[in-house]
């Protein structure tokens, strides 16, 4: 899975936080908040994330709603994995990443080992 463009992260992260579906006219007006930026221009990343399988959509009237396929967690945790699998040494990688994060993100690991733990443990 490859990152996100900045206009593809722009509409995702409105969905992730709307937790909602929503048409590219509900993209554009509040991304135009910020900065202008041209309905055909939302519209036409929307549909490109739609074929990359980041959204899905339906017809309403004569709109496409537009809705995330996975959480914010699920498409970092992918890029996390595709990353560490492209890695010769996962194993230093993760050494690597471990001695870089905060005492509160290393707490934050500990934690989700032992939730994964407990759910593979049922």
């Amino acid at each position: 899975m490859r990152p996100l463009g900045e206009l593809e992260a722009e509409i995702m992260n409105r969905l992730w936080t709307w937790g909602r579906s929503a048409t590219a006219r509900d993209v554009l007006i509040d991304i135009n908040k910020a900065r202008p930026i041209a309905y055909s221009t939302v519209k036409t990343v929307a549909d490109i994330l739609y074929r990359k399988g980041m959204l899905r959509r339906e017809k309403e009237g004569r709109a496409w709603v537009y809705e995330p396929t996975c959480t914010r967690q699920q498409y970092t945790a992918a890029l996390m994995q595709e990353a560490l699998g492209s890695s010769p040494d996962p194993a230093g990688a993760l050494i690597s990443f471990v001695e870089q994060i905060s005492a509160d993100e290393a707490d934050a690991l500990r934690s989700a080992l032992r939730t994964a733990k407990r759910r593979s443990d049922t």
